[in-house]
């Protein structure tokens, strides 16, 4: 039976595991949300969440905060509401460096990092990760950070793991055996890290609503990473 210590590597999603994007991302609707209260949280975070994996399957080479910039107004049309402005859009794709971290977050990754090296492998630009980690994230310092920008495609895109293992594999000499995907996303994270051979780590988050299947698929499972770092 392998345990949790017998693995050298925890490669991070970030946006909805480390930062709570679903409290972000409604937040961020509420310009356009405005007097309009007949939506419910789950209904919002579903129909934005299909847009947001379809643009991505559409333009894998699009910075992320331009991809929130598309999918806004996208939004907007399918709960069928006005047409947002150009200056809207821009100020929701702009949103993401703002997204507030969990409240364990911080704490949880300066216990992890005792015993891992931490990677981030980000369905995000460089320039939106570099907000967030000076800002909500307290400027902790990954030892590797892997965006979709780096890499020209989204999760679950496979070649995005196939990119981390390698770099993994060049900069630390960790193979794909000693690395554990510590994720809350099924969609983007748990079912294509199996596929890629890589055990994972499920964070639930409970109540979270985008990137969850029926079938969830892990190795270990906590609430929350406070109560991975406290397993440990």
């Amino acid at each position: 039976m392998t345990h949790l210590t017998d693995y050298r590597l925890l490669c991070f999603d970030v946006y909805g595991t480390l930062i709570d994007w679903e409290g972000g991302i409604l937040a961020a609707l509420q310009p356009l949300l405005a007097n309009q209260g007949q939506f419910t949280r789950e209904q919002l975070l579903t129909i934005y969440h299909e847009l947001e994996a379809e643009q991505q399957r559409l333009t894998p080479d699009m910075p992320y905060s331009q991809l929130l910039a598309t999918v806004h107004p996208l939004l907007a049309a399918r709960l069928g509401l006005p047409t947002p402005s150009e200056e809207a859009n821009s100020a929701f794709g702009e949103s993401v460096g703002h997204w507030p971290a969990f409240p364990d977050t911080v704490e949880a990754l300066k216990r992890l990092s005792k015993q891992y090296k931490l990677v981030v492998l980000s369905n995000v630009d460089r320039a939106s990760f570099a907000k967030s980690n000076a800002g909500s994230l307290q400027g902790f310092p990954f030892d590797k950070i892997i965006t979709a920008q780096d890499i020209g495609s989204y999760k679950p895109d496979a070649r995005n793991f196939e990119y981390m293992k390698g770099a993994v594999q060049e900069e630390f000499g960790i193979a794909p055996g000693q690395i554990l995907q510590t994720a809350q996303s099924q969609f983007h994270d748990h079912q294509p890290a199996r596929r890629a051979g890589i055990k994972s780590v499920w964070i639930v988050r409970p109540g979270a609503t985008m990137g969850n299947r029926e079938d969830p698929i892990f190795d270990w499972r906590f609430d929350t990473l406070g109560e991975m770092a406290d397993a440990l």
